[in-house]
């Protein structure tokens, strides 16, 4: 009875967000074709990083290989075929195939030439931190009453960005299906300190903050671990473990609130993982998510409780992290049955964007795009959609953290 209560809210809930979709983000053109709209017209310019993180307490965040330019790419073009939507671009004949023509560095000049350039919306395809000119910049900020960003708030990015802090606040917060985890540093007492813990192998080993699932490993024993950790010392003085989850990987996308019929934090289809490699999802860059990932129907959700469980945990996460745009958190079961609870297990502050549309990108998708489909949405739509979730500059700035006492 219980389970019944859960389900059905959320069936309901997948069912309208199908109705509003058809509704609100498509029309019909003189083709038949289904075209995406925007309710009104917007001059959108896409950043892409080109700052490196900072060092924070010791650690910083790798950089992503061409800082997400080639998504940065697939989300201007798409967005340049929606109705009511221009794109603004760094040249004036972007070719479809060149990432570099699509999108404009997160520099403060990169930034001034896209609002000089005329756009109306910022799209951070890119790391934000509480140093970034979107944020400090005096210049860029005398049009933070007038330009909207697609984004996370720079304050409150940084210290999301710690996986720690986040896994922290919500433990903290109570209410959070969660791993166990400990968090070691380096030194030359390394090895006693951790054979002190008395880890229950097999336990997961990552950076603290990460990108993707690099650094990310199943670490078997004792002897295991400390290779790998020594590995990770190189780039960071603290490190994090977590038991190992062993059964079914998920993911679960949520989009903040717009000013349209959505009014609260709301989740897309919850999305399953699987095909794994030594026990982690590989990264999507070597194994395209759409070979190891698919969207639960509602058979599935009907035969597992679970489901409705973890997204009402990743819609009340969301809430409690006050975030901005959309976010995505990864999930697993603790056992390998479909009675067993999921836990979430990583809070993802700027899921991947990366979509079809442009020469060679055809088999292009993200977990987000997938758990879109589920609803009916194609890519355009999809980011027609996270373009309603833009915030003005002023309220981006004035975004802050959530606190947590450790």
């Amino acid at each position: 009875m219980v389970a019944v209560i859960k389900l059905r809210p959320l069936f309901l809930r997948l069912a309208a967000a199908r109705r509003t979709c058809s509704r609100s983000l498509s029309t019909t053109g003189l083709t038949g074709a289904r075209r995406s709209t925007y309710p009104c017209k917007s001059r959108v310019a896409v950043l892409y990083q080109a700052l490196d993180p900072p060092i924070i307490n010791g650690v910083q965040k790798p950089r992503k290989p061409g800082g997400y330019r080639d998504s940065g790419a697939d989300i201007a073009s798409n967005l340049s075929r929606v109705e009511g939507v221009d794109v603004i671009c760094p040249t004036s004949s972007p070719r479809p195939e060149t990432d570099a023509d699509w999108c404009f560095p997160d520099t403060e000049e990169g930034i001034l030439q896209a609002l000089d350039q005329g756009a109306t919306h910022l799209w951070a395809n890119t790391i934000l931190f509480a140093g970034h000119p979107l944020q400090t910049s005096v210049r860029v900020g005398t049009f933070q009453d007038k330009k909207r960003v697609v984004g996370q708030g720079p304050l409150a990015i940084q210290q999301y960005d710690d996986k720690e802090y986040v896994n922290d606040l919500l433990r903290r917060a109570g209410g959070f299906t969660m791993p166990r985890s400990w968090t070691v540093h380096d030194g030359p007492d390394f090895p006693t300190s951790l054979r002190a813990l008395s880890l229950p192998f097999p336990v997961v080993a990552k950076p603290i903050r990460g990108r993707g699932s690099h650094g990310v490993r199943v670490c078997g024993s004792f002897d295991e671990l400390l290779d790998h950790a020594r590995t990770l010392f190189d780039e960071s003085p603290a490190i994090m473990l977590e038991e190992f989850l062993a059964g079914e990987e998920a993911t679960v996308t949520v989009m903040p609130p717009t000013t349209g019929d959505k009014k609260d934090y709301w989740a897309l289809p919850v999305v399953t993982r699987f095909n794994h490699v030594d026990g982690v999802a590989p990264y999507s860059g070597v194994a395209a998510v759409a070979s190891n990932s698919r969207a639960v129907t509602e058979e599935d959700m009907r035969n597992s409780a679970a489901y409705a469980q973890v997204v009402e945990e990743c819609e009340r996460a969301a809430s409690l992290l006050r975030v901005a745009a959309p976010i995505r958190t990864d999930v697993r079961r603790r056992e390998g049955s479909p009675e067993s609870e999921f836990a979430l297990f990583d809070v993802n502050m700027k899921p991947n964007m990366t979509g079809p549309g442009r020469p060679g990108r055809d088999d292009q998708a993200s977990l987000t795009l997938i758990a879109a489909a589920a609803l009916g949405w194609d890519y355009r739509e999809l980011l027609s959609r996270i373009l309603m979730t833009s915030s003005t500059l002023r309220t981006l700035r004035s975004l802050e953290p959530v606190e947590c006492e450790r």
